[in-house]
């Protein structure tokens, strides 16, 4: 049967301005970045995409490189665009990003116009679309003049091939370089990409955040949930099926000493007093620190549903936020 959205989506989601922009995106929105590649299973991804869109997540995030292999997250994508998605694409925000290693040779990865554009071009082959709602470039490159990376992003807007550009994991001063070449080149950066976590605290230390709002910029976090460190998966030891235990993406298992278990299982205690669960809490607790969305990964359609359950209590007490910090700064 045909694919019908549920049609009080928009009641259960929570949609702020990007920035200085009249883009909303949820509160919530969902990273392809883990199990939708080509060694998943389509049922399974095409599960999660529904559920997502039936509880109001408009934003969908990739990059060239999410898989495995690099480049199946965003086939997987473009085969469900045809099966379900078609019909909502003027509902949906899609972005991707490109600057990482894509292809091997001097072409294939940072930031060069020669790269990022050829990127996009497959990255818009490979979903099946004309155009991306938002292209980032993914990293800052110490070797490419920011006027080339910048003057990409501006020819691919003007091209219409993406509707607004970013950047990812650009820090405070890099940011500020950003926006100040984007201005002398007529273009305008919507937002950044960037990892923040209740244990992630880099871009405080940075004012990154400030940053953003003193350039009109929105904010999109990454890996709020610590790589799954925020969730009950670790409150009992490193379960072997776990990131840690297989020692894959960014998460090693000697990094889960039992400090940090001991901090993990407090702040457990704590979102139960609240009414929550872990992850539930760690994501309310980056949206409350004024972000524009929080992306979550998931493997299950019932991780999607316990992650936008954390829309139901956003606010934090004083007394609770210094309880968070007196439990992460030990």
């Amino acid at each position: 049967m045909p694919y019908l959205a549920d049609e009080n989506r928009y009641e259960k989601m929570q949609y702020n301005y990007t920035g200085n922009s009249g883009l909303k995106l949820p509160a919530i929105s969902l990273g392809l970045w883990h199990n939708f590649g080509g060694v998943d299973t389509l049922e399974n991804a095409r599960k999660m995409l529904r559920k997502a869109f039936d509880l109001g997540i408009t934003h969908f995030d990739l990059a060239n490189n999410y898989g495995p292999p690099a480049g199946s997250a965003e086939e997987t994508m473009g085969i469900l665009m045809e099966k379900d998605f078609r019909h909502y694409r003027d509902q949906l925000v899609i972005s991707s990003k490109a600057g990482y290693y894509m292809w091997p040779g001097p072409y294939g990865e940072w930031g060069s116009r020669k790269y990022l554009i050829s990127s996009l071009d497959q990255s818009l082959k490979r979903m099946g679309l004309d155009y991306v709602d938002i292209f980032y470039h993914h990293r800052p490159d110490p070797d490419t003049p920011l006027e080339e990376t910048i003057g990409a992003l501006k020819q691919i807007q003007d091209q219409g091939k993406a509707l607004y550009v970013g950047i990812s994991n650009y820090n405070a001063e890099q940011t500020k370089k950003a926006v100040e070449v984007a201005e002398n080149l007529g273009v305008k950066l919507l937002l950044n990409q960037y990892n923040y976590s209740i244990f992630d605290r880099w871009s405080e230390e940075d004012n990154l955040l400030e940053t953003l709002s003193d350039t009109e910029m929105g904010s999109i976090i990454y890996s709020p949930l610590s790589q799954g460190l925020l969730t009950d998966k670790y409150l009992n030891g490193i379960p072997a099926d776990s990131r840690a235990a297989k020692e894959s993406g960014f998460l090693k298992k000697d990094s889960i000493t039992e400090e940090k278990l001991d901090k993990i299982r407090e702040l457990n205690s704590m979102a139960s007093d609240r009414g929550q669960s872990l992850s539930q809490m760690a994501l309310a607790w980056v949206l409350d620190q004024g972000v524009t969305s929080v992306l979550v990964g998931a493997s299950k359609v019932d991780q999607i549903i316990e992650n936008v359950g954390s829309l139901k209590n956003t606010e934090f007490s004083n007394d609770e936020l210094a309880a968070i910090e007196a439990i992460t700064v030990k």
